[in-house]
């Protein structure tokens, strides 16, 4: 019982941490919800975790307005940098396997200032 209420916390402060209306989005935001898609995307998996793709979903409803995208674009972009074994085609095909409509390149070399 105790660890079923932990969970339920844990999801709930995850959700203030990721999607707050109104403010501008943070690249702590966009992290913590693509950090479960690491493995996925460094080639540890076939395909993405049910918490990868919520991640993913959590993104796309962050990014509703240009500079919001733009602001994702180039958090995803500086988050794709930091790991040198970042499996292109897993990135690109990530937002695909997810079933999600992305705006947002998961991409290393995306000009962000193109992005509407």
């Amino acid at each position: 019982m105790k660890g079923g209420v932990v969970a339920v916390i844990t999801i709930l402060a995850f959700f203030a941490v990721v999607v707050k209306p109104g403010q501008a989005v943070t690249c702590g935001q966009v992290d913590a919800a693509l950090v479960p898609c690491i493995s996925y995307l460094t080639g540890q998996g076939d395909s993405p975790s049910a918490a990868c793709c919520s991640g993913v979903k959590a993104v796309k409803g962050m990014a509703q307005t240009t500079a919001d995208k733009r602001a994702c674009c180039n958090c995803v972009k500086a988050a794709a940098n930091k790991y040198a074994d970042l499996k292109d085609a897993a990135a690109q095909s990530l937002p695909t396997k997810c079933g999600v409509q992305m705006d947002i390149p998961i991409s290393r070399s995306v000009d962000c200032d193109k992005i509407n």
